[in-house]
């Protein structure tokens, strides 16, 4: 039986559990935060939230947005807005996903800005992740066993976040 390391070594975390109301929604909980994630009504779901694919994607296209705000703001760059359109696809369940990412910089930025500004997303620390790939470790808790809402240490992303700006 596997050991479960303490809190502070477990990182950020999520707490996933069903909702029990149609067949696949789930409450996602961080912290004080909770949303529902769920599948569309034409393959059995409530349309009551995002997909988990549609939350990666969220996830890719959030941190480019923060990361490359980060950056712009330590550089005092005129940087007024910046949107991220991200698209997911992956053809069979083996096959490698393909995230395609469209960023729009709005502001006076020249073209040398706008260059460091796509260089930086592509450091965020989402998309490192998801370039390198992950390693996912799965243990069994015992029956008796109730997740804690506590989500371990915080600011780690916000920690990858400033790595990736540093230059």
């Amino acid at each position: 039986m596997a050991i479960e390391p303490p809190a502070a070594t477990l990182g950020e975390s999520v707490i996933a559990e069903e909702t029990g109301l149609g067949r696949y929604q789930v409450e996602a909980r961080v912290g004080s935060t909770a949303f529902l994630v769920d599948e569309p009504v034409a393959v059995g779901g409530l349309g009551s939230g995002p997909n988990p694919f549609d939350l990666m994607s969220a996830a890719l296209g959030s941190c480019t947005a923060m990361t490359i705000r980060l950056y712009a703001n330590k550089k005092a760059w005129p940087l007024s807005r910046v949107r991220v359109r991200v698209a997911h696809h992956r053809g069979e369940l083996q096959e490698r996903d393909v995230y395609s990412r469209e960023i729009h910089l709005e502001g006076q930025l020249d073209d040398t800005q706008r260059a460091r500004l796509v260089e930086i997303a592509e450091r965020c620390p989402v998309h490192l992740s998801l370039e390198r790939g992950a390693d996912v470790t799965t243990t069994l808790a015992p029956a008796t066993h109730a997740l804690s809402g506590e989500t371990g240490t915080l600011g780690e992303h916000m920690k990858n976040m400033e790595e990736a700006c540093e230059a």
